[in-house]
């Protein structure tokens, strides 16, 4: 059971998502029309329903499913384990989780291979799952073995103090060296697979900040710092810049400078690989306190790319 005080008035499922360590808004809004949250000690089934400020709220969150998700043998390097949780380096077109088109083949199969007793409160096909990143992305993720420990991360994730930062090659860098975008991102109202900035009434909050580290031609590679960790948010922000990913068919802009001859063997024409990489990660140990710093070199085609524009690492 999980209890909480509304520190200001909201809709119920937008508190409890924004409260409510590893929660989503979907999942929050399933357990309210369940009847698992009460307001007041009356149990509300609305989701949108208007929670005002100080009001007590309590949620019976049933255990988690034990996964039925199949192990898979499949390579993917550990940099870090030990009984709390394991650092990982994700490979390029892998998704996260099972979902429509990819039932397996992901990292969660992976990691039910490799590693024991993973956490069960990202749901049962996301055990030990406490952030993720694009299928097309590859980089650092921190699993969760147990649930106290998935709690724990997910909280900092929440509360913006574990450290994101990537390495992004885009099309036509900006002017400035550096600089932060801040908006509030939703899903496009026209096509489901994009997310856009919107107002503030529908959208999340994201800040994103951005240093460009090299330039070559019409071609950059920035280094990006999440504050927040939003769906898209890096391929969002840097293309409404004009800055879109390298390799990515979804946010590419009209006006997008073409990919230098020197790249075009070795960008995906698919436009399905952002060369978009979580270069490190930070987060303090959920049991020891003690901060803890990784950091994953790109992969081959990304350096490769690199490479060939003369480009070195920051």
């Amino acid at each position: 059971m999980i209890e909480l005080v509304a520190p200001a008035d909201d809709r119920l499922d937008v508190l409890l998502a924004a409260r409510v360590p590893d929660l989503s808004r979907s999942q929050a809004q399933r357990l309210i029309r369940e009847g698992r949250v009460t307001v007041g000690g009356a149990v509300e089934v609305r989701p949108s329903a208007r929670v005002t400020a100080g009001a007590r709220i309590t949620l019976d969150r049933p255990p988690p499913v034990r996964s039925s998700v199949a192990p898979e043998a499949l390579p993917v390097p550990i940099l870090h384990q030990d009984e709390d949780l394991a650092v990982v380096d994700k490979p390029a077109g892998m998704a996260v989780h099972p979902g429509p088109g990819h039932p397996a083949g992901t990292l969660v199969n992976a990691l039910l291979h490799h590693l024991d007793g993973l956490s069960g409160i990202g749901g049962e096909e996301r055990p030990g799952i406490v952030h993720r990143l694009d299928r097309g992305t590859s980089g650092l993720l921190v699993v969760a073995k147990h649930d106290r420990a998935h709690r724990a991360l997910a909280g900092q994730f929440a509360a913006h103090t574990a450290g994101r930062t990537y390495l992004a090659l885009v099309h036509d860098p900006p002017r400035e060296d550096r600089g932060t975008v801040t908006s509030h991102l939703a899903r496009h109202p026209r096509d489901r697979v994009r997310f856009a900035s919107t107002t503030a009434d529908r959208g999340r909050r994201a800040v994103t900040h951005w240093e460009v580290v090299g330039r070559a031609g019409t071609v950059g590679l920035v280094r990006c710092t999440l504050e927040t960790g939003r769906t898209h948010q890096i391929r969002v922000h840097l293309s409404e810049l004009g800055a879109p990913l390298v390799g990515d068919g979804v946010y590419r802009r009209r006006r997008t400078s073409a990919v230098p001859a020197a790249l075009r063997a070795l960008v995906d024409p698919s436009g399905e690989r952002p060369l978009l990489h979580a270069w490190r990660l930070g987060f303090d140990h959920p049991t020891t306190g003690r901060r803890m710093q990784f950091e994953a070199p790109p992969p081959p085609d990304f350096r490769a790319v690199l490479d060939a524009l003369g480009l070195a690492l920051p």
